[in-house]
């Protein structure tokens, strides 16, 4: 998730800082009297964001580059730099971890229901097909799901597939494959259940257990100052990854950080990465979650000899590359991947002169060779012909890094004229130096980048997913006249409504994404009306299930769940807590449910039958009217969560206008609406809860909830789904009247 961290200039980007003492009259250069560490603008200018713009203008690009090297040079003196952690050989890696991939936990990619088991090997497989592959990922676990009851973020390790140590066992996988692991630290999650020790020391411990490369940390700039040291601790060579941007003070002991959203905030020509610039070796992933177009990204990437962030599913939000854009990054990784003492050395000229409009190219010079980066800015056409004129040396072969091909070359005048040809939005590449300088294994590598060429594609078409609804099995019919006993009547009707869902990153019943969506909408409700929808008359439950009930179905059926995780967890030697029968039945999934309903002679309610049954034809705000009144549910809207679940009869003023009973504020409750979109599953929950986590905007709603509220809830494995909070109804289809 983003940090929030304030806004950024339409001008130049860079530390501000005392010893400063540039040109002021040049629009590209800060004024010097903001402190580093001062959030405040200056000139418009943000003095840590984390991409400097370039001048539009070629004839001042001399004086950019003095600029910025006097930066450097006062900076590390003012901070006193020492590059220690990015000598030690048990962090070199982190210089060349160009591809980070941001995996969702219960992404269907990654984990596979049916089997019950993590897809590791396929799923890199997969990744070096579309993208070439990655270097490092991070494993996403806890949001958009937490403070659905009061677990943690580290409970949600905990409760993945096997423990903690099927974590590790998800690591070893990925290291077996050369693949590094970032685990994922939430700071903000302070409301939920405490742990006995300090979060770092949480952490700390999780890092030891899972064997994990690093932390990602989520919506901080940088770690707490003991991080480094207690991570030292455990293992060498673990790494520190922020959001945001990150202080200069701190590039020394983070070897990594996002650039999030620097796409959208570039210049015409190709900014310079801050952090980057500072340090060569600092890896920095490029990252704008919500853009289908990914090419602006790759170009301040490839620009800067750093890296990206492969995210497509974003939280239960489907944002799919298109093959243009994958097709870049696969022929792109190779390069970076091989001349990493470039990339992260000291011989790099940002922004040198081309031969084509709106074509740019930064130099990168280490042991005998000249590497060029090019992209093309126009967005609607490719450009060919010449493209730079460089010095020659005599002796020194051209080639063409990403047709894998000599490269067109004219020598003339001691200069050589590069010409080849680029796609819209495309990059570029050529290499220059004598036969020595390229290596035993050069023409295989050229090899591989021809192949890769040939699959090259300029497609747009953009891959999108659409959530279906998984197909409901209707029970027989019954007379109204000899309904189940404890069950209520809904005569059939045309339902005409709406239904409001809060879009916390995670879309909506699609799926797929927005391309007007642009974070933060945390606080957004989004309104679905619901036209015409045919009910057919059914009957339903008149309170959820209780522990009582759930029990009697045990006992009869022999039920036992293929996974036991979590199942009645709040059950004492495998019976309801003594006084609490008559409470709702929770710590059960969503087969868990159904197990029930089947047995029953009943099905699920489908959430249009659960809101028009809660809000009844007058489309009520609440079960038991349209203002909120104390007294009501087990909810209170001062103090938030009340402690625990009560009996499903304790409310009898709160029923709805068909009688239902706890429709509001004692658990939510499962209905017949799984989706799947291939990638995500999830099932819309309705009622509420007696459970509410405060403190930040990231957590699940809690609480008690209108009747046309809807939480989108993605689904996981048992362990994961199963929650303290979370119960269920049944429904029966009726006889037409």
């Amino acid at each position: 998730m983003i940090a929030l961290l304030g806004g950024f200039g339409a001008t130049a980007y860079a530390d501000a800082t005392p010893s400063i003492s540039y040109q002021q009259d040049l629009g590209w250069i800060p004024k010097p009297e903001t402190d580093a560490k001062d959030d405040s603008l200056v000139g418009g200018v943000p003095p840590q964001a984390p991409l400097i713009h370039a001048p539009d203008d070629p004839a001042e690009w001399d004086a950019w580059r003095a600029a910025l090297k006097q930066w450097r040079k006062d900076s590390k003196a003012r901070v006193g730099y020492d590059d220690a952690l990015y000598v030690r050989s048990d962090l070199t890696w982190t210089a060349s971890s160009y591809s980070s991939c941001f995996i969702m936990m219960n992404d269907l990619d990654f984990w596979d229901p049916v089997k019950g088991e993590y897809t590791v090997e396929s799923f890199l497989e997969r990744g070096v097909e579309k993208f070439g592959g990655y270097d490092s990922v991070v494993i996403w676990h806890a949001y958009p799901r937490i403070g659905i009851d009061d677990r943690n973020q580290f409970d949600f390790y905990r409760d993945m597939p096997g423990g903690l140590e099927g974590v590790k066992k998800v690591v070893d996988r990925f290291h077996a494959l050369g693949v590094e692991v970032f685990i994922d630290y939430n700071p903000w999650d302070t409301d939920t259940r405490r742990e006995p020790k300090s979060d770092v020391d949480s952490l700390v411990d999780f890092v030891r257990i899972t064997g994990t490369d690093g932390v990602y940390l989520d919506t901080m700039e940088t770690g707490a100052g003991e991080f480094r040291a207690k991570l030292d601790a455990v293992r060498p060579g673990l790494v520190l990854e922020g959001e945001g941007k990150l202080p200069v003070e701190n590039i020394d002991d983070h070897h990594m950080s996002w650039c999030e959203w620097c796409s959208e905030r570039d210049s015409k020509a190709p900014g310079v990465l801050r952090d980057k610039f500072f340090e060569r070796r600092h890896m920095m992933h490029q990252n704008n979650r919500h853009e289908t177009n990914h090419m602006k990204q790759l170009h301040i990437a490839w620009m800067n000899g750093s890296g990206i962030l492969v995210w497509e599913n974003v939280f239960g939000l489907w944002v799919g590359w298109p093959e243009r854009d994958a097709s870049m990054l696969r022929a792109m990784l190779p390069i970076q991947r091989r001349y990493t003492p470039l990339f992260a050395g000291e011989g790099w000229t940002p922004l040198v002169p081309t031969e084509a409009e709106n074509v740019y190219a930064s130099l990168w010079e280490a042991d005998g060779l000249r590497l060029w980066t090019l992209v093309n800015r126009l967005s609607r056409k490719g450009v060919s012909g010449e493209l730079l004129r460089v010095p020659h040396v005599p002796g020194a072969k051209y080639y063409n890094l990403f047709t894998g091909q000599a490269a067109d070359v004219k020598i003339a005048g001691g200069e050589a004229i590069l010409s080849g040809a680029i796609m819209m939005e495309g990059l570029g590449g050529f290499i220059s130096g004598k036969p020595e300088a390229f290596g035993d294994d050069f023409d295989e590598f050229l090899a591989a980048q021809a192949a890769l060429h040939a699959r090259s594609s300029d497609s747009l078409d953009y891959p999108g997913r659409y959530a279906y609804l998984t197909p409901m099995e209707r029970t027989p019919r019954v007379d109204p006249t000899a309904l189940p006993e404890g069950m209520i009547a809904i005569p059939a009707t045309t339902y005409n409504g709406e239904t409001k869902m809060r879009i916390r990153e995670t879309s909506d019943y699609n799926s797929h994404t927005n391309v007007s969506f642009r974070f933060p909408q945390l606080h957004y409700f989004v309104t679905f009306p619901k036209r015409n929808i045919r009910l057919s008359a059914y009957a339903i439950d008149e309170t959820p299930v209780t522990n009582a009930q759930y029990h009697e179905f045990l006992k009869a059926s022999g039920y036992a769940p293929r996974y036991r995780e979590n199942f009645l967890k709040h059950w004492i030697d495998g019976k309801p807590a003594p006084g609490q029968e008559d409470h709702p039945v929770v710590y059960v999934d969503l087969d868990d449910a159904r197990a029930y309903a089947q047995w029953a002679g009943k099905r699920l309610v489908t959430e249009e039958e659960w809101q028009y049954a809660a809000e009844g034809p007058d489309a009520l705000v609440y079960p038991w009217g349209n203002e909120w009144e104390e007294g009501m549910c087990n909810a209170n809207r001062v103090t938030g969560s009340t402690g625990g679940t009560t009996g499903v009869r304790d409310f009898p003023d709160g029923r709805s206008p068909f009688g239902l009973y706890d429709m509001c504020g004692n658990v939510y409750e499962w209905t017949e609406s799984e989706r799947s979109d291939g990638r995500t599953r999830f099932s819309m929950l309705r009622g509420g809860s007696y459970y509410q986590a405060d403190n930040s905007a990231w957590y699940t709603d809690g609480a008690a909830q209108p009747c046309n509220h809807a939480e989108k809830f993605i689904l996981m494995w048992p362990g994961m789904d199963r929650c303290a909070t979370v119960g269920f109804r049944c429904a029966v289809d009726l006889t037409s009247n």
